[in-house]
């Protein structure tokens, strides 16, 4: 099965204008990934790629573009999407032009990714000019490098790989709970907001897991599933969150029931965060505003989840007059102040460290956040039900 960009480490390349950066990247992925010219800011909103690159495996490598145009409005506008990229960010790359040294601009992005808890490299492009010897020893791990004559650039990938190694990470969303001929039902409906051809990158990952594990993944439809149960019993029953309503009358209380999406809240390292936040939807009031979040940018249906669905369920629920605003993909506004409430869809076209870097904001800003499988389970009063699997 094909890595998706959400599980690989993110690598980003950052630093001030003809630094290189773009020239480097080039050099690294021996691709012409990114434009390259002596035209100042050239690289204008990040490139991002998925590809594999040995010794480092599948990765996605960012360009930015660069940290010190700042003297037009769309230069203030680059700088702020490259800063945006720090929070999916896994390693960053540093490059500093060798023949003017670090500048304040770089000396800021290296307190961000302290600050932050980035690994980061600092590598000085153009060896290949005159470069002042004192550069050789600026940087503590940092080294001199060459886009143009490829001087270093193997020493960087090296570097890239130790880093990924030693903070990878095994994982599993499911597997790690199953034993080997475990039966488990996958709840998939297929309705007019499912994908034409395939089902969505959750349900693909928990069947894959059940399948590497040796148990038994059987795959139904609600209408089905009350026939299905009466010829097996399940250890786990794992719906499409919007089922929650339906599915919750079918499945007996001796089965383990619960979502994708809380499956995936776990699996990004949000579940206690996202749990606390379910219970302000009880609390909401007449002209609260609420943000509905989504990490992906698919084509919204007529019925929508996110903006229709959502919505009706909430003013429903609370029955006060709710606002709502909504975002999608890269998009997560850096002041949250005027929300009551966040409600973020299951992430998983988010890689983990933008997950937890909005989930972060949300934290520092006090506002309550919760997932769309909590906020499901929650108004259909079986959250506690649908949390039972993170005790066995």
């Amino acid at each position: 099965m094909q890595i998706t960009k959400s599980e690989r480490p993110h690598i980003s390349f950052f630093g001030c204008t003809n630094s290189g950066k773009s020239s480097l990247v080039n050099a690294v992925t021996n691709q012409n990934l990114a434009v390259v010219s002596d035209v100042k800011g050239t690289t204008t909103d990040p490139v991002e790629k998925a590809m594999e690159i040995l010794p480092l495996g599948p990765v996605v490598i960012v360009d930015t573009a660069g940290v010190n145009d700042t003297n037009t409005e769309l230069g203030e506008l680059r700088i702020e999407k490259t800063k945006r990229i720090l929070d999916k960010t896994d390693i960053a790359v540093l490059v500093v032009d060798s023949t003017i040294g670090l500048q304040k601009e770089d000396d800021a992005l290296i307190k961000e990714f302290n600050k932050r808890k980035i690994p980061y490299v600092v590598v000085f492009n153009k060896s290949d000019l005159n470069v002042n010897e004192i550069l050789r020893s600026a940087q503590n791990d940092s080294f001199l490098i060459s886009a143009k004559t490829g001087e270093g650039v193997n020493e960087l990938r090296e570097k890239l790989g130790h880093i990924i190694n030693k903070n990878k990470k095994e994982k599993f969303i499911i597997r790690d709970r199953l034993n080997k001929d475990d039966i488990v039902v996958l709840v998939i409906p297929i309705d007019e907001s499912a994908p034409k051809g395939r089902i969505i990158l959750p349900q693909q990952n928990v069947l894959r897991e059940c399948l590497d594990a040796h148990a038994t993944a059987v795959c139904t439809q609600v209408e089905e599933l009350g026939n299905l149960l009466k010829t097996i019993t399940p250890r786990f029953v794992i719906t499409d969150s919007q089922a929650f309503n339906k599915v919750k009358d079918i499945v007996p209380d001796n089965i383990i029931l619960t979502s994708f999406s809380i499956l995936m809240a776990n699996y990004k390292g949000s579940l206690q965060t996202l749990l606390s936040g379910a219970e302000t939807i009880s609390k909401l009031k007449d002209g609260d505003k609420v943000l509905i979040s989504e990490g992906c940018t698919h084509h919204r249906q007529c019925n929508d989840i996110g903006t229709v669905k959502f919505p009706k369920w909430i003013q429903e629920y609370s029955d006060k007059n709710i606002e709502f605003d909504f975002t999608q993909g890269g998009e997560f506004p850096s002041d949250l102040s005027k929300y009551k409430l966040i409600i973020h869809c299951g992430g998983c076209m988010l890689n983990e460290q933008e997950m937890q870097s909005r989930i972060k904001k949300t934290k520092e800003q006090n506002i309550p956040v919760v997932n769309y499988g909590m906020a499901i389970a929650y108004m259909n009063g079986i959250l506690d039900r649908a949390l039972q699997i993170f005790n066995n």
